[in-house]
C-alpha cells in the first residue's frame, strides 16, 4: 500500500470538522482505554473487539456487538507484536473477566478488512444520498463554491489531478497558500470503482449540506482509523474536539 501523501491526514480532519463546531457547545464523547496501550481516547478512535457465540475474538468496528468488548488503539504492526508475544492473550483474557476465548491467527487482517469495508460502506451511504460527488469537474465546481467539506483522492490517483482539485478545494475553503490537500485513501481506483457500482472513481467530494449533512464527519472517523492502524497516524475525529468524558474499559 502506498503511503499517504498528505502528511497531516488525521489533522485535516481534526480541522474540518471542529471548524463546524465552534459556535455550538463542546460535545462529550465517551472515552474508551485500549487494552493494550493502557491509554485512553474517544470511541470513535479505536476499535471494539467482541466475542462470538463459540468464543472467538472478532473485530466489531460499529460497537454494537453484544456483551461486553475490548477496546485497541494501536497500530497493526503493534497488534502483531502483541500477538506474537502472548501479550494481546493475556490482555483479552482480563477484559472479557476469564472467558473461554479463542484468537484467530488472521486477526490483524481482519481488523483492517472490517475498518476498509466499513469505509466502503459509509461512502455507498454518501453516494445513495447525493452528499458524495463524483468526477473531477463536478468536484472542483463545488469544491470553489466551498461546499465539499471532505475531498478523497484514489491512492493510484494521479499527482496532478490531485493538486488540481486540492487548489479548487482551498479555493472554496479561503485557505489559498495554506497546503491543505485532500486526503490519499489506501484504496485504489479499482476497489473504489467496484464498491460503489461505478467506473474509474479516482477523486471523490463529501458534500456538508443537504439529506446527509453529517456524512463528511462520519467518513473521516472511520478513515482516521483506518490509517492510524495501517499507517501508525494518531487518530483524530469528530469526536476529539468535545470535552472529555469518563473512561470506561466498555458499556
Amino acid at each position: 500500500m502506498r503511503t499517504p501523501r498528505n502528511e497531516c491526514v488525521s489533522s485535516d480532519i481534526a480541522d474540518t470538522t471542529e471548524a463546524r463546531n465552534t459556535s455550538g457547545p463542546a460535545r462529550s464523547c465517551p472515552e474508551r482505554r485500549c487494552i493494550l496501550s493502557g491509554q485512553t481516547a474517544p470511541r470513535e478512535a479505536l476499535v471494539r473487539l467482541a466475542i462470538s457465540s463459540d468464543g472467538e475474538v472478532l473485530p466489531d468496528p460499529l460497537a454494537k456487538a453484544p456483551g461486553r468488548g475490548a477496546w485497541i488503539g494501536v497500530a497493526r504492526p503493534e497488534l502483531e507484536a502483541a500477538m506474537a508475544k502472548g501479550r494481546l492473550k493475556g490482555a483479552l483474557a482480563r477484559a472479557f473477566k476469564g472467558a473461554a476465548l479463542s484468537i484467530p491467527d488472521d486477526l490483524a487482517q481482519r481488523i483492517e478488512d472490517a475498518l476498509r469495508k466499513l469505509l466502503l460502506d459509509r461512502l455507498g451511504l454518501a453516494m445513495r444520498s447525493g452528499t458524495l460527488i463524483l468526477g473531477s469537474d463536478r468536484i472542483a465546481e463545488q469544491a470553489r463554491k466551498g461546499r465539499i467539506e471532505l475531498l478523497l483522492h484514489a491512492a493510484d490517483a494521479r499527482e496532478d489531478g490531485c493538486k488540481k482539485l486540492d487548489q479548487a478545494w482551498r479555493v472554496g475553503r479561503e485557505a489559498e497558500g495554506s497546503g491543505e490537500q485532500g486526503v490519499t485513501l489506501p484504496l485504489d481506483r479499482a476497489a473504489l470503482s467496484v464498491a460503489l457500482g461505478r467506473e474509474n472513481v479516482v477523486h471523490m467530494g463529501v458534500a456538508g449540506r443537504g439529506a446527509d449533512a453529517g456524512a463528511a464527519d462520519r467518513i473521516a472517523s472511520v478513515l482516521a482509523r483506518l490509517l492510524h492502524y495501517t499507517g501508525g497516524q494518531a487518530p483524530s475525529t469528530h469526536a476529539s474536539a468535545g470535552a472529555a468524558a469518563p473512561v470506561h474499559d466498555d458499556e
